[in-house]
């Protein structure tokens, strides 16, 4: 039966259902700790592929399209196709986050899907099945962790902020951030964003060159969290461009978002002395 945009709990139950049916074809392939017995291979970039990543790609595009006929596609793992950039409704999917992680037994990975319209998302899933985990938000209506509703954390600086992503920029926060506690980096990005709006995370950070499939459920779950994502310029993330790649981008609460933007930009200021 087609979805309909304007009934959250329905396009809700869908996503999990959806999530949760194609988390199943990547677990099949998933060993904790050890190697996975899926066939995998480099892409053009260098980037690892493996058949567990197509396959769930496959699944869901049929799921979802069949649910929206209409709706245009953007995926990791799917031939982009410019037509998009005229759709107004838009399926934007990762079958498998963190390809590496999910390849070396890293329970870490996840399937992130979002509904986006007018390139903003409306109902998105981020769904990490090894980890027993589901997160799932649709626009004014809350965001929710295995059904529960969830909030960014608002630590303080004597209560340590926990923060991860790439070394340079955490190096960065550090010295300009009173507080912050650098933690080993989350292999999925939709994950280490999505931590922030869980409270396992005060900042998470994702380097420059993220496409719109890695963030783009991260982010409404995120906003409905209580928490902000930009770029470090402070701009909101735009999606379904030509190119869709995104720069240095910064999540957290709102106090501790602005102090990580300011520190991020103290370098470049003339005269800073680092």
């Amino acid at each position: 039966m087609p979805l309909s945009l304007d009934k959250p709990i329905p396009l809700r139950a869908f996503l999990r259902e959806t999530a949760e049916e194609a988390g199943l074809i990547a677990l099949a392939h998933f060993r904790e700790g050890l190697v996975t017995t899926a066939r995998t291979w480099a892409k053009s970039g260098g980037s690892p592929v493996t058949e567990a990543d197509i396959a769930v790609d496959r699944l869901l595009r049929q799921r979802l399209s069949a649910a929206l006929p209409e709706a245009g596609w953007l995926s990791e793992e799917t031939t982009d196709d410019p037509v998009r950039l005229g759709q107004r409704i838009m399926w934007v999917v990762d079958p498998i986050d963190g390809t590496r992680a999910f390849a070396a037994g890293d329970p870490r990975w996840a399937l992130a899907i979002a509904l986006m319209v007018d390139a903003r998302a409306i109902a998105v899933i981020v769904y990490a099945p090894a980890m027993g985990a589901s997160y799932d938000a649709v626009r004014g209506h809350g965001a929710l962790h295995n059904g529960r509703p969830m909030h960014a954390a608002q630590r303080s600086a004597r209560e340590g902020r926990r923060i991860a992503g790439p070394k340079p920029e955490l190096d960065i926060i550090a010295r300009h951030v009173p507080g912050t506690q650098p933690q080993p980096k989350v292999p999925s990005l939709a994950l280490r964003l999505t931590f922030v709006a869980d409270g396992s995370l005060d900042l998470g950070i994702a380097s420059a060159h993220a496409h719109d499939w890695d963030i783009a459920a991260s982010d409404i779950v995120l906003s409905e969290a209580g928490a902000i994502l930009t770029e470090a310029d402070g701009s909101h993330p735009v999606y379904n461009k030509p190119r869709p790649t995104h720069g240095i981008l910064v999540a957290a609460a709102p106090e501790l978002h602005a102090q990580a933007l300011a520190a991020i930009a103290a370098p470049r200021r003339p005269g800073h002395k680092a």
